[in-house]
Order: C-alpha cells, then sequence, then structure tokens
C-alpha cells in the first residue's frame, strides 16, 4: 500500500490536494508529466502566444545584438555552412503566425535577438502564468520537429547555447537579478507568490526584515537553503528506508533496465544504462531498477544522499538543451516542447552523476542522477569521491533551469516504492524501501 506524503506545507501525513488542484488547476489530470504540468512554461497555449508577441514587439525597438557571446553564436552560425543550413532548416516548419495571426520567431536572427534580451532579465513573478523558461518558450516549435534534431544535437551548436547560458547564470547570480525578489504582486515574495510556497519562512534560511528577505541574487532564492530543523530525515538511522534526494512528484520507476536501449522512442523511452550513466560504472546497474521523479519551479532545488554510505566518483556530464524526440508533425495547439519527454533526456541533457556506495550491503553502489534541463542546467556537485555521507546530507544543487532526477539500482535491490506516479514527495523523507 503507498504511503501517501503531505502537499508542501502541509502537516505531514495529511492527504495532499490531487495533481491538479493548485496553481496549474487548468491543466487536465492525464495530460503527460511535461514542462507544462512542472509550471515552466504556460500550459494555455494562447497565454504562450500573447506572450511571445511581446516580446517581438518589443525587438522592434531592439535593432542590434548587443551580448558578445550572443554576438559569438551569431559569427559562428554563419561561418560554419552546415550551421547555417541547418539552422535555416529549423524554422522552416514554424508557421507564419499563430491561429489569431500574430508572428511567429521565423528566423535564427530574431531567435538570437530574443536571447539577447533574456540575458539581461529575471524572471518575475506572474499571478495568471509563468514563463520561467524564455529560451524553451521561444524554441518550442523547432526543437518539437524532426529537421530539428540533427542540428539540436550537434555539439558545436551546444557549445553556443553553454556560452549564453553562462552570461545568463551570471546576471542571476548577481545583485542586479534582485530587482524580481520584492513583496509588490509581481514580486516572487509577495502574498500571492508565497500562496504557491506555504510555509516558505519556517522552512527556507531568509530574514523577511532584511532587503530581499536576505536574499542577494535571483539564483540565491531559487537554489535557497533549508533551515537546520526544516523536513527532517525518515528514519535517518534505518537504511531499510530510502529517502527522497529531491522535493519532486514522482515520474515513474521502472525495473530489469537493459544495458543499451531504444531510449528516443516516444511512446516507450526505456532507459539505456550506457546511455544515460556514460561511465563504465554502468554495468553495475544492468537489469536494475531507476525512479526518476520532477520538480517544479515552486519547489526546493538542493538535492541530498538517499541513503549513509561513501562516494565513489561525482562528475557532471555536458550534454544537449533543447534536441528533443522530433514529431512525425507539427505539435497540436494545445501541447508544448518536451511532452513527456524527461526519461529521454536523462540521456542527452546535461546532467550531474553521483555514485554512493551504500554502507547497506543490500544496496551496495547506488547512483543519483541530477538533470537540468533546457537553459542554464547548472548542476553543482558539492560532494567528491571519498567523502562519506549521511542519508539526508546535502551533495548539490540546481541553478537555474528546468530539472528532474533520477535513482538507479542494481539488479540485486528490491524496493517497494511508497509513492505512486503524479504523487508529491518532500526531500528527505521515505521514497522506498528495501523487501
Amino acid at each position: 500500500m503507498s504511503t501517501r506524503r503531505a502537499h508542501p506545507g502541509a502537516p505531514h501525513g495529511v492527504r495532499k490536494p490531487p495533481l491538479h488542484d493548485g496553481p496549474f488547476a487548468s491543466t487536465p489530470y492525464n495530460q503527460p508529466l511535461d514542462m507544462s504540468l512542472g509550471g515552466w512554461i504556460p500550459d494555455r497555449p494562447d497565454q504562450l502566444a500573447d506572450w511571445i508577441d511581446k516580446i517581438l514587439k518589443e525587438l522592434k525597438k531592439h535593432k542590434e545584438i548587443e551580448n558578445p557571446a550572443v554576438i559569438g553564436f551569431k559569427n559562428a552560425i554563419e561561418s560554419d555552412p552546415e550551421l547555417f543550413m541547418g539552422f535555416h532548416r529549423l524554422f522552416d516548419s514554424v508557421p507564419e503566425s499563430d491561429p489569431l495571426g500574430r508572428p511567429q520567431v521565423k528566423d535564427y536572427l530574431t531567435m538570437l535577438k530574443c536571447f539577447d534580451r533574456f540575458v539581461n532579465d529575471a524572471p518575475e513573478y506572474n499571478p495568471d502564468f509563468l514563463v520561467f523558461l524564455p529560451f524553451t518558450a521561444i524554441m518550442q516549435w523547432p526543437m518539437s520537429m524532426s529537421n530539428g534534431l540533427t542540428i539540436l544535437i550537434n555539439r558545436d551548436v551546444n557549445d553556443q547555447f553553454r556560452n549564453v547560458f553562462a552570461v545568463w547564470s551570471k546576471y542571476l547570480s548577481s545583485p542586479e537579478s534582485a530587482w524580481v525578489l520584492t513583496e509588490n504582486a509581481k514580486g516572487w515574495l509577495g502574498e500571492a507568490a508565497m500562496q504557491n510556497m506555504p510555509g516558505f519562512i519556517d522552512l527556507f534560511v531568509c530574514d523577511p526584515k532584511l532587503p530581499h528577505w536576505g536574499f542577494t541574487s535571483w539564483d540565491s532564492f531559487f537554489a535557497r537553503k533549508l533551515r537546520d530543523n526544516a523536513r527532517p530525515v525518515d528514519y535517518p538511522d534505518d537504511s531499510t528506508y530510502i529517502a527522497s534526494a529531491c522535493e519532486s512528484k514522482v515520474l515513474r520507476y521502472r525495473t530489469k533496465v537493459n544495458a543499451k536501449d531504444t531510449f528516443w522512442f516516444k511512446d516507450s523511452q526505456p532507459y539505456s544504462l550506457v546511455h544515460m550513466l556514460a561511465d563504465p560504472l554502468a554495468n553495475s546497474f544492468i537489469g536494475g531498477t531507476v525512479y526518476q521523479a520532477f520538480l517544479s519551479p515552486y519547489y526546493y532545488h538542493r538535492w541530498h544522499a538517499p541513503v549513509t554510505g561513501t562516494i565513489v566518483k561525482a562528475l557532471v556530464v555536458e550534454g544537449t538543451y533543447f534536441a528533443g524526440i522530433p514529431e512525425d508533425s507539427p505539435p497540436s495547439p494545445d501541447l508544448v516542447a518536451f511532452q513527456g519527454q524527461q526519461p529521454f533526456l536523462t540521456h542527452v541533457a546535461t546532467r550531474a552523476l553521483i555514485f554512493i556506495l551504500a554502507d547497506d550491503a543490500r544496496i551496495g553502489l547506488m547512483c543519483f542522477i541530477g538533470v537540468g534541463m533546457v537553459e542554464v542546467s547548472s548542476c553543482d556537485i558539492t560532494v567528491h569521491a571519498g567523502q562519506r555521507v549521511q542519508k539526508g546530507d546535502e551533495i548539490g544543487s540546481f541553478h537555474f533551469g528546468g530539472s528532474t532526477h533520477a535513482l538507479v539500482f542494481g539488479p540485486q535491490v528490491k524496493l517497494q516504492f511508497l509513492e505512486e506516479e503524479g504523487d508529491y514527495v518532500n526531500v528527505r523523507s521515505a521514497c522506498a524501501k528495501l523487501v
């Protein structure tokens, strides 16, 4: 029987609201788990179209690209015939206008002008919808189509994206980005925003008496720290229980996972250990189990050790940013990019791998995977090989960007999962037990 967890901020053990309650109520309950359901971009196409229309109108006053990283991206495209041709084809399938006749982003120069605008901006809270991932909102059409995959999986292209996102990440970590951390209607510390983050002051290190509640930048708010007494570890001395590494909603779990599999099939997306783990240690997990869960922008974004043990290896695998499983035809107006593609992204996106040898021999070697999806995708590992960790210790963090994570266990580990798909799980609470 599943042991249900409370909704964030609710008393421990209280039945949480259904998946379709709360700030994302307009998302159908049976819609695949995607970026929209996580709240990263609007779940209503008319809202997204309104936002794109607003951005394109602003760009009419924004004639020249100014940021050196974006200029470098432009030069890379125009100096390489393969990239030049690829970026023209990238936008071939995008319609000239949306259903209301408003223009779309139809060429790489407009794309780059949008990027140039975004790198010096921080996301305001919007009480109606969120455009947390502005780059993804611009790229959602081309990255959903088959003619986009070849160019968006290109290493040189992803190096250029990485350069641009490094600039944005620097801004989001600067004091200038704290302008969105206010208590007004569009501020992240305001009453409307806080309704989505109940118990915030008691849970997180902050001081409402200080400017911006003590947060020095947007990133310091996004990657905020828990107070010492918040989110205690379930069963800290009982290794039978596995702790949730992140505050997240369960996506799915799979057993008898193969070393290699066709993970790019959209309808099934099996896990392919060799590609997902990108390390010789992948052989230790053949026939094992993968548990995956995803994070909302409102959630806590630091990672914690699911077991007590020793760090064997910790590394970041640089990957793609906007490569997704292509559609056979243009996506319907009510869908957004990356619809149900989080398992695929564990194989190709930038990700942190932390291998832990558990003290409990019944678990042995396991792996935490932190997947930084789309823009920024910053995975910050704070532990190192040889380090001892106790269940619940902090091991790293996501910085701004979409995110999902997975726990991987060997074939000898038999688990009973305590949550169902779609259930919310507190960080450091029990998500599974050995059987």
